[in-house]
């Protein structure tokens, strides 16, 4: 083993390839790997950038034993059990929200094939306009946390304000929009007459929830910007309960109602929305130093402010809108193949929704910590925190995702009792996990690319990710018309472009310096 490796920015393209194995494979082997002395050139401070032979094993091990000693000296600001902290309560707030879907996708299986499959794509339909909301809370949530940094707390109630009015006229003009267009669009895209019907019943009540949602989106920035994130807990808690109420009652007709159906499902969410929003307003006036964040000022609209706002959360309105556009497009693929693969899809899609939730919770942690640490001029601390964000990530998503693997008729009887479904599912479902080896470094990587405040960076990385993601689902299924199983291979290949692309610019150190 060499004593001194040459670090260049002339790397090979078998090197260039190898970048995400090796850091996949540090990620998994740092608590058992011990580290030797080993020397390096101190201009190496990127592992992507090493020049290496591949025939030679002692230099791959000198290669990779030079990177962990590297990533292992860096010093980290937050410890495991502080970050835990944080991203516990986002974590516990994200997967009961997502037993929302869950709870429609469960009741819904048990009043037949053409109702789910219908939520599927009318669900996907709804998120896509939620996420444009969501996008710009995500982006006044990265300013807010700057601020929370910097300690200049009184401009925070600002931001929040001003994101709230912007998000309550958004959720106007979205919900006027969809009433419009929604069953223009459905019939042009939707091949089967009785799911496009379902699809419309399902969108006509949701849309609705567009006032709540958008609203609470922005409470939800200010939580995870200041870092009190124990409130989300309690409020995904109420929202839960009040869902699994509304979907009983509506869905099957109890308390003396009518059983609406798919509608049923719809009204329940966005009642439970509503709910949320109450929650986070009372919660607010009675628990918060609402002197300490501005919230007690009579805020005076300024145009500013709102553009600045939108510097950054423009681009992860439109990166967040791109996403699920994509994922509807694979949902309308998917619909070709038949009623039951999109059946099949729709249970895949709810539990992919709660493995997600592990991720989102740790990436929205790891972008709110990044904007601080960067607000408090700690910049050398960014890296190792993203990093301890993913291997903590790990130890937490692949857990219940080797349990589904090993178990799927167990999770896939939640969602369904209709005996085709739970067998089809299966290889779908194992296909799924199997994905989330890669998702978890390439959502924490992207993650934090929008703390560092440059969100048109990720952005664009965004862009080239999904590129390549809807060219593998065109010629996969709309062109070679694959097994549904086969169809999940695309998240493997969305996961790997987002991690790769999103680790070599984070490596990069070209964020430093950009301010919000």
């Amino acid at each position: 083993m060499p004593k001194n490796l040459k670090f260049s920015h002339s790397g090979q393209f078998l090197s260039f390839l190898s970048r995400p194995v090796l850091a996949c494979g540090w990620f998994l082997s740092t608590p058992f790997v011990k580290i030797g002395g080993l020397e390096t050139d101190r201009r190496a401070e990127v592992f992507p950038f090493v020049s290496w032979e591949i025939n030679k094993l002692t230099n791959f091990r000198a290669i990779f034993a030079a990177y962990l000693r590297q990533c292992t000296n860096m010093k980290t600001v937050y410890t495991n059990k502080e970050i835990w902290k944080i991203a516990y309560p986002c974590l516990v707030s994200l997967v009961m929200e997502q037993l929302i879907g869950m709870t429609d996708t469960a009741f819904l299986g048990r009043v037949g094939e053409v109702e789910l499959g219908a939520s599927a794509i009318a669900g996907v339909y709804y998120m896509v306009i939620f996420m444009m909301g969501f996008g710009f809370s995500a982006g006044a949530q990265i300013i807010m946390a700057r601020r929370n940094g910097e300690q200049n707390y009184k401009e925070i109630g600002s931001i929040f304000y001003h994101g709230l009015y912007f998000l309550l006229g958004f959720a106007v003009v979205m919900f006027a929009l969809s009433k419009w267009i929604s069953p223009l669009l459905l019939e042009r895209i939707i091949d089967d007459p009785a799911i496009c019907a379902a699809a419309e019943s399902y969108i006509d009540w949701r849309i609705f929830g567009f006032f709540f949602s958008f609203a609470a989106a922005m409470f939800r920035a200010f939580y995870i910007g200041t870092t009190q994130t124990k409130t989300l807990t309690l409020n995904s808690v109420v929202m839960v309960l009040s869902n699994v109420v509304f979907n009983y009652v509506l869905v099957f007709g109890k308390l003396g109602l009518p059983a609406l159906g798919i509608a049923g499902a719809a009204i329940g969410s966005s009642l439970c929305e509503l709910v949320s929003l109450v929650f986070f307003i009372v919660y607010t006036r009675r628990r918060i130093d609402c002197e300490k964040y501005g919230l007690n000022r009579r805020i005076r609209f300024r145009v500013r402010t709102l553009r600045n706002i939108f510097k950054v959360s423009l681009w992860t309105m439109i990166q967040s809108f791109l996403t699920l556009s994509t994922w509807f497009l694979f949902f309308l693929f998917v619909e070709h193949l038949g009623t039951e693969p999109l059946a099949i899809s729709n249970v895949v899609r709810s539990v992919s929704g709660f493995l997600y939730m592990i991720v989102a919770a740790f990436g929205a942690t790891c972008g709110s910590l990044v904007s601080n640490l960067i607000g408090a001029g700690k910049t050398e601390a960014v890296r190792p925190t993203i990093l301890q964000h993913v291997r903590l990530c790990y130890l937490f998503a692949l857990v219940p995702a080797l349990f589904i693997a090993l178990f799927p008729q167990v999770v896939i009887s939640i969602y369904t009792n209709i005996p085709e479904l739970q067998t089809g599912a299966v290889a779908s479902l194992r296909v799924l996990c199997s994905a989330y080896l890669i998702y978890v470094p390439g959502i924490i990587f992207f993650q934090s690319i929008s703390g560092t405040g440059n969100t048109r960076m990720g952005f664009l990385l965004e862009v080239v990710g999904q590129i390549i993601y809807v060219v593998y689902c065109v010629v996969l299924i709309h062109h070679f018309r694959v097994d549904v199983a086969i169809c999940w291979t695309t998240e493997h290949v969305y996961g790997l472009s987002l991690f790769l692309f999103c680790w070599l610019y984070i490596r990069s150190g070209r964020w430093k310096g950009i301010s919000v």
